[in-house]
């Protein structure tokens, strides 16, 4: 059934937005006060925010592509206010350390949509919140003890729901609960991106695109046109970080697929409901995320290939089509309504992941080198906050700016290992995604209220516990 669907192509929101004509490369050497590498949403929302709290700041972005090419034009159009690594950061730093990053990622999701709307960007947002559904006993255990960690972390607004609650939401095949937050909103990816690059560039910002840094080091981002020296050079690379010189084991380029539906009519909307346009999740361990397009389709994604062989990235989004098919069977599982629905477009993209999967953001005041990432799929609104966070580091460290709110929460300066050298850390994701495959596929087939002892082991292998 997905045959003749559009296969990469980078991203179906380019497909439906257009893709942008390519700004001018780098020139030869040259200056600045900020160099950012990597033109996706880290990158641009640090430009944006260091221009608005000190215009006369000379920032230039280097893009090896377009903006927006890589996760930043491909993700799910989730901006929500979810965090990876919160657990690991109450671990080591106190429940109230991450209660307070916690927050700031409640706050992240109002910031985005407001600043949106002041600088007049249309990205089809709608704060419909975040919808994640149970639909075996072992999830809808695993769905209770999510709601009540989540409280736990301050969220005084979260909702939990019955067969009957969610299926006023929508109707999702033999779901048994659901939880709500309305921290959450659908977004257009690339309408997103794009936006916000005429934003920085209108704010005075440089930005060259077709200009791939081969190499940062204190003081000097290189590239094949020349080399920009800057006393802070912020990489800003998630998925891509590790064909940086010397980045190949700093995290991992997780693949994640998507496809996209041909708009349903109004009667296949009727027999799924989803009128609040909720961005929507599961409980199963390899799980999947769907949202309901502004021109009526439904874009749903999940892990296909998990990752490739050495650090490797994709052919612009090229998809397998076991994987394709793979979605289209969770999207009739779900909505078996929707089984003669064509697939209209399908692609992949890279998130980084670090060795603990917690998100971090850095600034090296010995050298001025900065980053921030590893958001494990949680980037669009994360991106933001670690924006705004690097922001606030230079600012500090450049003497315009003291310690602020954001400085001092608990995943600032945060250190962790290389993943393993090859072919470990192949044999490593490609044992824990079947792990977690066979986990669902055992807790589908028992409906043993209990999550399977698969799952743990997965869970060990990937080091998340």
């Amino acid at each position: 059934m997905s045959s003749g669907a559009v296969n990469g192509g980078v991203s179906f929101w380019y497909a439906d937005d257009g893709f942008p004509a390519v700004r001018e490369p780098l020139d030869g050497d040259a200056s600045a006060d900020v160099v950012i590498v990597g033109g996706g949403y880290t990158g641009l929302w640090t430009a944006y925010y260091l221009k608005k709290a000190a215009p006369f700041l000379r920032v230039t972005v280097l893009e090896q592509r377009f903006c927006g090419y890589g996760a930043s034009g491909r993700n799910g159009g989730w901006l929500y206010n979810g965090i990876a690594g919160r657990d690991r950061y109450a671990a080591l730093h106190g429940r109230e350390a991450a209660v307070r990053l916690q927050q700031a990622m409640n706050d992240t999701v109002d910031e985005v949509v407001s600043v949106l709307a002041e600088e007049g960007v249309d990205a089809d947002v709608h704060r419909g919140g975040v919808l994640e559904v149970a639909r075996t006993p072992a999830q809808l255990a695993r769905l209770k003890a999510f709601h009540a960690h989540e409280l736990s972390y301050g969220e005084k607004d979260r909702e939990l729901y019955g067969a009957r609650e969610t299926a006023g939401r929508i109707r999702v095949a033999g779901a048994v609960g659901s939880t709500w937050t309305p921290h959450g909103a659908r977004v257009h990816p690339v309408k997103l991106v794009k936006g916000l690059a005429a934003l920085v560039e209108a704010l005075g910002v440089t930005v060259h695109e077709a200009t791939p840094v081969t190499e940062i080091r204190p003081k000097h981002a290189v590239t094949p046109y020349g080399t920009v020296r800057a006393p802070y050079v912020l990489r800003c690379t998630e998925g891509f970080t590790a064909s940086l010189k010397g980045q190949r084991r700093t995290w991992l380029p997780m693949n994640s697929s998507m496809v996209v539906t041909e708009p349903l009519s109004e009667e296949q909307w009727e027999s799924v409901g989803w009128t609040g346009r909720e961005t929507l999740g599961d409980m199963a361990h390899a799980y999947m995320y769907a949202q309901r397009t502004a021109d009526g389709r439904v874009a749903l994604g999940g892990r296909g290939v998990p990752y490739r062989f050495g650090s490797r990235t994709d052919n612009d989004g090229r998809t397998q089509e076991e994987t394709v098919e793979a979605l289209r069977e969770i999207l009739v599982s779900f909505f078996p309504a929707l089984a003669g629905v064509r697939v209209a477009h399908a692609w992949s993209g890279v998130l980084g992941v670090p060795r603990d999967w917690c998100a971090t953001v850095t600034l090296d005041r010995s050298t001025g080198l900065g980053w921030a990432g590893g958001y494990v799929g949680s980037g669009v609104a994360t991106a933001n906050l670690a924006a705004r966070t690097l922001r606030d580091l230079v600012l500090q460290d450049s003497g315009q700016g003291g310690r602020t709110g954001l400085t001092g929460l608990p995943w600032v300066g945060h250190k962790v290992r290389k993943w393993e050298p090859e072919p470990l850390r192949w044999l490593g994701v490609q044992g824990m995604y079947a792990t977690y495959r066979a986990a669902d596929r055992r807790e589908t087939e028992t409906h043993s209220a209990g999550s399977s002892r698969l799952a743990r082991v997965a869970d060990r292998i990937a080091g998340r516990h």
